[in-house]
């Protein structure tokens, strides 16, 4: 597309798109390939040297996957992404270019608990660790880093509480250790929150969820703002300096504003092997293209449940930011304008038995792991997508053993209401 201003409802549908050159079909292909055929020798060689751009093996590029690259870099605001097989391999593929054993990277303690596990105990095997802090507590962002913090790492609107980071001031502290700042973006989305244009050096996506919208396939991605100077310090050799990854190549010096994104198809996706397939792609991209639309009847739905619920007797509380009583009411505000998005827990009255009987007796909730569908979901994070972590760790996340999550679906509103009413109505009774 030209560098005409175009808004969010048109790029979600056409950023990184045109007609197949060869047969001139309007819908992106999917071009299930391994491999693709070199003009002739120098052709292959200047590929592999990344002299030229092309497509060489679809573990590392494929013409479906490159639209959804182009696409959400286009929403995010970042000069390029890689996309990758889930969220989870996207916050791994983050991380890769800038840590070494004895690393750390300071993370939220207000994480999704898959998150939380990765971070507690899976990058432990690489040599890396996480330090847990509140992000609400800036002074305790700093004083957690040291002479290895290679990162600041944070969700834009939590799972499961739905809270909602002060994206700028963090990025702030950020700046000042000279670290990225590395924002998962996936209960937001770009149409709700754009953490570069606050102050974000990555942004991370699991794609299964909102971007997609459907429930129908895996995927992650990573967008590079392009911001970040590698070089201003010896913080990140496989950026600033020869890699030996890569014949001696130094990205940054070679690269500059793309060093990030060509490191990670050509370093990361060529050695971790965490592609996602075209197929998969051309899912997420059907869903992109009716985002904003989505977003807005989730947001529009969860504050009319979350409202609800925080009337009803039965109920303890409700995190939702986006409600006048929430202490986040503000930064939702000013920071996320269009909606504080449509995850939230509310606590239920009655503990853990009346989490999991309301939880057993929903009929148009679905009991599921996973969030982001066009479908209402229902999760009682304690037992499942929190279980492993310890109690205090549970808290800190928001996710006690007497609180519920949902994400709010498309649905009618009032449909969902009368069916969290009579699941409420067998879980307390």
């Amino acid at each position: 597309m030209t560098d005409t201003p175009y808004g969010f409802d048109t790029l979600q549908i056409h950023a990184g798109a045109r007609p197949d050159p060869a047969t001139g079909a309007r819908q992106t292909p999917i071009y299930q390939t391994t491999a693709y055929v070199f003009r002739d020798a120098d052709h292959a060689a200047a590929l592999f040297n990344l002299q030229e751009v092309g497509y060489i093996y679809s573990r590392l590029t494929n013409p479906t996957v490159a639209v959804l690259q182009e696409r959400v870099a286009t929403l995010e605001g970042g000069v390029g992404a890689v996309a990758c097989s889930s969220g989870h391999a996207a916050q791994i593929m983050a991380l890769f270019p800038l840590m070494r054993p004895g690393a750390n990277v300071i993370v939220s303690t207000r994480l999704y608990g898959g998150s939380i596990t990765q971070f507690s105990h899976t990058i432990e095997r690489f040599g890396w660790s996480a330090k847990f802090v509140n992000f609400d507590d800036l002074d305790a962002i700093a004083e957690a880093a040291d002479e290895n913090t290679k990162a600041v790492f944070c969700e834009s609107i939590s799972n499961p509480g739905g809270y909602l980071t002060d994206i700028p001031s963090v990025a702030a502290v950020a700046d000042g250790l000279g670290v990225p700042l590395i924002v998962d973006n996936t209960l937001a989305t770009p149409y709700l929150c754009n953490p570069i244009a606050q102050g974000a050096t990555l942004v991370v996506h699991s794609t299964t969820k909102y971007l997609t919208g459907n429930g129908t396939v895996m995927g992650g991605i990573v967008v590079d703002s392009g911001n970040f100077d590698w070089s201003a310090s010896d913080k990140f050799p496989s950026l600033s300096q020869p890699e030996p990854a890569y014949h001696g190549m130094t990205f940054h010096e070679t690269f500059g504003a793309l060093a990030f994104t060509f490191h990670g198809i050509a370093i990361g996706l060529r050695d971790l092997g965490m592609t996602l397939n075209p197929q998969a792609a051309h899912y997420t991209l059907m869903g992109i293209e009716t985002l904003s639309l989505r977003m807005e009847r989730h947001v529009e739905n969860a504050l009319k449940v979350a409202s609800w619920l925080e009337n009803d007797p039965r109920v303890d509380f409700v995190t939702y930011a986006g409600l006048p009583s929430s202490p986040y009411r503000d930064r939702a505000k000013n920071l996320y304008p269009k909606g504080a998005g449509a995850l939230f827990t509310f606590a239920v009255k009655g503990g853990y038995a009346a989490c999991v009987k309301l939880v057993d007796n929903v009929e148009i909730f679905s009991h599921v792991a996973n969030l982001g569908d066009t479908r209402s979901l229902i999760i009682h994070a304690a037992s499942t997508t929190h279980r492993q972590l310890t109690t205090e760790q549970q808290e800190a996340a928001g996710a006690s053993s007497n609180v519920v999550r949902l994400s709010i679906g498309t649905e009618n509103a009032d449909d969902l209401i009368r069916d969290l009413d009579q699941a409420l109505a067998a879980a307390v009774k």
